[in-house]
């Protein structure tokens, strides 16, 4: 009876502690009301620390009134730390092959953000933290998850660093699929993007009261902006045709194998040889090879080119794929015409160009070439680049999309007659 009370008195004094955290945050931030009223925080004293999971916290009670005791800032800390993790859906990415890194590289935009709107709520270990988020922003100029993993996904990060990283910026393990109930989802992704995109609004309406609200804003940005593979962008130039290979519709292998079986290797039914699918035949991939995006951003470039060619299921077996470089002119132009050949020609792809910017001589040859009906099927192009270049005033009469490095506020808008992407380093893209 006595183990009761005393397990009632501290989960009593925990709620305590998280209801004033809560209060201490609403007066402080009255845009995060709707936010905490979203997250179902739940106390489980088999828990060693803070699990967090998109709408949820778990803690145990002995645990945060201990961390209490030591930093009297730690519950609102806390809280802040998950909200953010929340508005900015760190949770919600499965797409990162790297999930140490991301989990880093969310935990540092997270504290960067709380840092830079936070002045009366501070940490025993802030000022460390601080000098460690100056050095970063020299290296990433803008630290969101996003652009934080593009570079140690590029760079890497020693083990003394991660360390260091998790020592300073980690306050909650991140649940990943085999630790997330995902059937017992509280509040969907469109939720937290309408509770983001609502805080967003109300930054952008008062901006000028809130402390680092354009650090928020950024990566508000990041977590709402949409995400496809590259099937989903080159599956938009696929056409219907007919394939020479078996239809697994039509297929029974239930009479094929009795033919086999009881007329001496003579299938009963023969498979249909065709099916109809969706495929791309003719395809042109831009690649900008201009200064501007010299050295390692033209090699992503041309390592994304064939990514996509050797991993799409939406190119045909005999296809003819023309990857042209192009600065102010057009460079090089090798032709593949089956996956074979692929990557043969990845092998002896020499960079060309770095000189001025140009898209016109791409839009040009093209025209040229379908004049010729060398491309008599064209459905549609790519063109990697990073944005600063001078585009066609008329529509080329095909479907357009501008795969664009990274993001970047400053870069000139896309024509309205393409479509734009813009590309991360994990061999995904959002739009």
């Amino acid at each position: 009876m006595e183990k009761d009370d005393k397990d009632n008195r501290i989960q009593d004094l925990a709620d305590r502690v998280l209801s004033l955290a809560r209060d201490s945050i609403i007066v402080r931030f009255r845009f995060f009301d709707r936010v905490l009223a979203r997250i179902e925080i739940t106390a489980d004293e088999t828990k060693s620390g803070y699990l967090s999971d998109a709408g949820k916290l778990t803690y145990n009670p002995v645990r945060l009134l201990r961390d209490c005791r030591d930093d009297q800032n730690f519950a609102v800390r806390l809280l802040l730390h998950v909200i953010f993790h929340n508005i900015f859906m760190h949770h919600l990415r499965d797409d990162k092959s790297n999930r140490k890194y991301w989990d880093i590289a969310c935990d540092i935009a997270v504290e960067n953000t709380v840092l830079a709107v936070c002045d009366s709520f501070s940490r025993l270990n802030d000022t460390d933290a601080k000098i460690v988020l100056s050095k970063l922003n020299k290296w990433i100029p803008h630290l969101t998850a996003e652009q934080i993993y593009a570079k140690f996904i590029v760079g890497g990060i020693s083990e003394d660093s991660a360390a260091e990283y998790e020592r300073l910026f980690s306050m909650d393990i991140h649940q990943t699929d085999e630790t997330s109930d995902k059937e017992e989802i509280i509040i969907s992704q469109q939720e937290w993007e309408k509770i983001a995109r609502r805080v967003s609004a109300e930054l952008k309406s008062f901006s000028k009261d809130i402390r680092g609200s354009d650090t928020i804003i950024l990566n508000l940005g990041e977590g709402v902006r949409k995400r496809y593979d590259y099937d989903d962008i080159v599956r938009r130039f696929a056409v219907m045709n007919e394939e020479i290979k078996v239809n697994p519709d039509e297929f029974d292998y239930i009479y094929y194998m009795y033919g086999l079986t009881e007329y001496e290797n003579m299938p009963l039914v023969e498979p249909l040889e065709y099916t109809d699918e969706k495929i791309i035949k003719e395809f042109v991939i831009a690649v900008d090879t201009s200064a501007s995006v010299r050295g390692k951003t033209v090699k992503s470039f041309l390592e994304r080119t064939y990514d996509l060619l050797a991993s799409s299921t939406s190119f045909s077996e005999s296809m003819k794929v023309h990857i042209i470089q192009c600065d102010s002119d057009v460079t090089a132009d090798v032709i593949i015409k089956d996956r074979a050949s692929l990557k043969e020609a990845a092998e002896r792809m020499q960079v060309k160009g770095f000189g001025a910017t140009d898209y016109r001589p791409v839009f040009e040859y093209v025209r040229q070439l379908r004049e010729k009906r060398e491309l008599a099927a064209l459905k549609g192009l790519i063109y990697f680049t990073d944005g600063y270049g001078i585009y066609p005033a008329q529509p080329p009469g095909y479907d357009v999309m501008f795969a664009f490095d990274g993001q970047d506020d400053f870069r000139p808008p896309c024509p309205a007659w393409a479509m734009a992407v813009t590309l991360d380093n994990d061999s995904r893209s959002r739009s």
